[in-house]
């Protein structure tokens, strides 16, 4: 088959200038000129351009993005900086929540600074995820799952709907993951708690799970092309075609389906798991007020919560979000209810002993 030329450049000009019709929310015409900074590590295109544009010209806050494309690599960095972080604002999946609060990293959000919390579907900001110590940790922003994606002119719809096609000898070379998340999906293939809540208190049964888990990796380690960390390495592999498939996040798939290109998405048979992204404020935050500024006005608005979707392509936290996106964006975030039955979302119960043990487990695969 030729080899699909596809310009990323374009790809990428393509998802920023989803933001830039937004319009301006009552919050900020309201707002004056505060001044100052505010600092965030999020994913790339969680702060839509337009937005960020906007939010600058009339608050006088300037944003500073810092991408980060791992949640574990965030906890590290955080906490060597605490008790003096250089960051405000930070992105934190629901389920790592426990990790973050338990080492003291986080504050508790305040709703009542927040005057567009009522934007956001209590289907996401009132769940029982999101309140801990009858707190409430974050913002919802975004959801999104771990998916099976392929390019539909290599990959049959059939061969999608299994995990084990992934691990053939068919597409070898031909695939990648992001590890860590991997080692979840391969306990449910294994018929295993990929949440490893049943195991929270029988570490022997935890450590031999991950210790099989970790073994079947690195015997199908000769079979993939690249364990990858981020979105964008995901979306230039496939334009690439340097990979025919591979585990994604939902989000970088859908951008890409939206732009054309030949990708479709399944949550496999075996299952997989949801999660959602949440804006947090991090302990000793330098700048707590501006902090505070910019979630409101990010909440302020279901076009804002559209222009996310629309340029990463996980789904919307807001209310009436939908309305804003066109017809083929819908569809690249839906899924068939058959699917969508295989899904869970990850937890964060037994995250002490369950990243102990994935995370020294995901180097020694590596290393192997």
């Amino acid at each position: 088959m030729t080899k699909l030329i596809y310009n990323r450049r374009r790809f990428l000009g393509t998802a920023a200038m989803t933001g830039a019709a937004l319009a301006s929310p009552a919050y900020l015409r309201r707002a004056h000129a505060a001044g100052g900074e505010v600092n965030i590590w999020t994913y790339n295109d969680f702060v839509p351009a337009a937005f960020k544009e906007q939010f600058e010209a009339e608050t006088g806050i300037k944003v500073n993005v810092r991408l980060v494309d791992d949640q574990g690599k965030q906890f590290n960095l955080l906490a060597a900086e605490q008790p003096n972080p250089t960051v405000d604002i930070m992105t934190v999946a629901g389920h790592r929540f426990l990790q973050f609060i338990e080492s003291d990293l986080l504050d508790p959000l305040d709703t009542g600074r927040l005057s567009n919390w009522d934007k956001i579907n209590p289907t996401f900001s009132e769940s029982d995820w999101s309140t801990i110590n009858g707190e409430k940790w974050g913002a919802p922003i975004l959801s999104g799952m771990e998916v099976l994606s392929y390019n539909t002119e290599l990959v049959s719809e059939e061969e999608a709907l299994t995990w084990d096609t992934l691990f053939s000898e068919k597409y070898k070379g031909r695939t990648a993951y992001i590890i860590q998340d991997m080692m979840s999906i391969v306990m449910l293939m294994k018929g295993y708690d990929g949440n490893m809540v049943e195991y929270k208190d029988d570490p022997e049964k935890a450590a031999a799970i991950v210790q099989e888990v970790q073994e079947f990796l690195i015997e199908k380690k000769p079979l993939v092309r690249k364990y990858y960390d981020g979105g964008a390495e995901f979306q230039q592999m496939m334009i690439n075609q340097d990979i025919a498939l591979g585990h994604s996040w939902n989000g970088p798939a859908a951008a890409l389906i939206n732009d054309g290109f030949p990708l479709a998405m399944t949550i496999p048979r075996e299952g997989s798991y949801g999660f959602v992204y949440t804006y947090n404020i991090a302990k000793n935050a330098p700048n707590a007020d501006n902090a505070y500024t910019f979630l409101d006005a990010i909440l302020a608005s279901p076009e804002i919560g559209a222009a996310m979707t629309k340029a990463s392509g996980f789904i919307s936290t807001y209310k009436d979000a939908t309305q804003y996106l066109t017809e083929l964006e819908k569809k690249s975030t839906s899924f068939p209810d058959e699917q969508l039955a295989n899904l869970q979302f990850f937890r964060a119960e037994a995250n002490e002993i369950k990243y102990s043990l994935i995370d020294v487990a995901v180097e020694k695969v590596k290393a192997s």
